[in-house]
C-alpha cells in the first residue's frame, strides 16, 4: 500500500526540488520532481476512484489545447482531467489556428499567454513547442512532438510502479526508436531502471537522447543498452513495451518499415523469453497483428488498459503541480 499523499505535501516537495516552468521533455524533470508527479498521480487515482478530488483550482482556470494531430487518449484524458479539477480546456485544431501558416507561432503564443493559464500542445515539430514556451507567459506542456511524448512516459512508469513496485527493473523496448521510446527511456533511466532497446538498423533512438539517458542512468544506478536483437532485449525482462511500426507522418514508408520490423513483433514466443510475470505495455493505438498480436495485447500479462487509464491521473498530477 502506497503512503497517502496530499496535494499540499506534493506541492511542497515539488517547489523544493527546482521544478521546471514547462514540461516539454522528460529532461525538464529531475529525479525528485518526477517521483513527486508519480506519487501524486497514485494518490489522485485512489481519490478519483472514491469519487473525490485531491486538487481543484482555486481560481477560474482555462487551458489552451492545441492539437495538430488527431487523438483519442490524449484529448479525452486532458479534457476530463481539467474538468475534474475545475478548469476549462479550450480545444484548438490546426484548421482553427493554422499555427505557423496563418499566424506565426510566436504571435499565437503571445495571444494565448494573455488569455489562458496554460498551453498544452500536440504538434508535428518539437521546435513549435519550444517557440510557444519562449513567447507565452504561461506554462507549456508537450502532449506529443516528433522528439518526445513525456505525458505518455509518466503514465508508463506509473503503470510499472502499480504492477511491479519501485525497485529497479529491466525494461525492454521492442520496435521503432521513436518519440515514445525517447521519453520512456529517459524517464526509466532517471528513476534507476535498466532499459534495453531493440530496434532495426536505421530506426534506433536519436543519439543525443541515448546519451542523455545514459547520463541519467549513470547517476541513478540504471543502464541503457541498444541492440538489434529483440530476443536479447527481452530476455528475463520485467516489462516489454512496443509501439506501432508506422507512426503518424511516416505512412509513405509503410512498405519498407513492415519488412524491417517483422522480426520485432511482440508475440507469445517473444513474451516467453521474459520473466514469467512480465507485463506488456503499448501506448496505443495498436495495429493488431503487426507490432503486437491479439493474444498478447488481450492476454493476462497485458497492462495496456491500466496504462491508458493512467494518462488521466499522471496528467492531472503534472498540471496541478505546474499550474496550481
Amino acid at each position: 500500500m502506497r503512503e497517502a499523499m496530499t496535494y499540499e505535501q506534493a506541492k511542497a516537495r515539488w517547489q523544493a526540488a527546482n521544478p521546471p516552468r514547462n514540461s516539454l521533455s522528460i529532461g525538464d524533470l529531475n529525479r525528485e520532481t518526477a517521483q513527486t508527479v508519480l506519487a501524486l498521480a497514485h494518490a489522485m487515482k485512489r481519490a478519483t476512484r472514491q469519487g473525490q478530488e485531491l486538487f481543484r483550482f482555486a481560481r477560474p482556470t482555462a487551458v489552451a489545447l492545441i492539437f495538430e494531430k488527431p487523438s483519442l487518449r490524449t484529448r479525452v484524458t486532458l479534457e476530463v482531467g481539467l474538468y475534474q479539477m475545475g478548469a476549462h480546456g479550450v480545444y484548438l485544431t490546426q484548421s482553427d489556428i493554422q499555427m505557423g501558416t496563418r499566424e506565426a507561432v510566436m504571435d499565437i503564443a503571445r495571444n494565448l499567454g494573455r488569455w489562458v493559464q496554460g498551453v498544452i500542445a500536440r504538434v508535428f515539430l518539437h521546435t513549435a513547442l519550444e517557440e510557444l514556451a519562449r513567447f507565452a507567459e504561461t506554462p507549456v506542456v508537450n502532449a506529443l512532438s516528433d522528439r518526445e511524448h513525456p505525458c505518455q512516459a509518466l503514465a508508463d512508469l506509473m503503470t510499472i510502479q502499480e504492477r511491479k513496485g519501485d525497485a529497479p527493473l529491466t525494461l525492454a523496448w521492442v520496435g521503432d526508436g521513436n518519440n515514445v521510446c525517447h521519453s520512456f527511456t529517459l524517464l526509466a533511466a532517471l528513476l534507476g531502471h535498466t532499459v534495453r532497446i531493440a530496434a532495426p538498423e536505421g530506426y534506433e533512438p536519436r543519439a543525443e537522447i541515448l546519451q542523455q539517458a545514459q547520463a541519467f542512468a549513470a547517476e541513478s544506478g540504471g543502464a541503457v543498452l541498444l541492440t538489434h536483437d529483440p530476443c536479447e532485449a527481452v530476455a528475463d525482462a520485467d516489462a516489454i513495451y512496443t509501439d506501432v511500426w508506422v507512426s503518424m507522418g511516416f505512412e509513405t514508408e509503410r512498405e519498407a518499415r513492415m519488412r524491417k520490423f517483422l522480426p520485432y513483433q511482440v508475440n507469445e514466443s517473444l513474451l516467453r523469453l521474459a520473466k514469467p510475470d512480465a507485463i506488456v505495455l503499448h501506448c496505443l493505438p495498436a495495429r493488431r497483428g503487426e507490432e503486437i498480436t491479439d493474444a498478447v495485447l488481450d492476454g493476462a500479462q497485458s497492462a495496456v488498459w491500466d496504462q491508458a487509464e493512467n494518462r488521466l491521473h499522471t496528467q492531472k498530477a503534472l498540471l496541478a503541480l505546474l499550474l496550481g
